[in-house]
């Protein structure tokens, strides 16, 4: 199983998790259109993904049809959670040091 955050760090992967967030399945071909590299480079960022558990995959008569599983993102948005809070903290730390300097 591939590291999800490792799985995130690319640009491509991320878009084509964003496309299959805005459709229910896209088959390779469709999702290829969208970038200037070929459906092989596509087809590997999709098996990254795959092995991350973010996309699942289903045959189609002879064409693949992706799918995402946003469940491993739980795990990031926990993650990502920890530290909003902590800006969120040094915001308002921020807001009460510039009103006690402007009273």
């Amino acid at each position: 199983m591939r590291d999800v955050y490792s799985a995130l760090a690319d640009p491509t992967r991320r878009q084509l998790l964003r496309m299959l967030a805005d459709a229910d399945e896209l088959p390779l071909h469709e999702m290829a259109a969208h970038f200037p590299i070929g459906r092989t480079a596509i087809s590997k960022h999709l098996a990254i993904l795959r092995e991350a558990g973010l996309v699942t995959d289903r045959m189609a008569g002879r064409e693949t049809r992706y799918h995402l599983n946003a469940a491993p993102l739980r795990e990031v948005e926990e993650w990502i959670s920890f530290y909003e809070r902590f800006w969120t903290d040094q915001i308002d730390n921020l807001k009460d040091l510039l009103e006690e300097e402007n009273a």
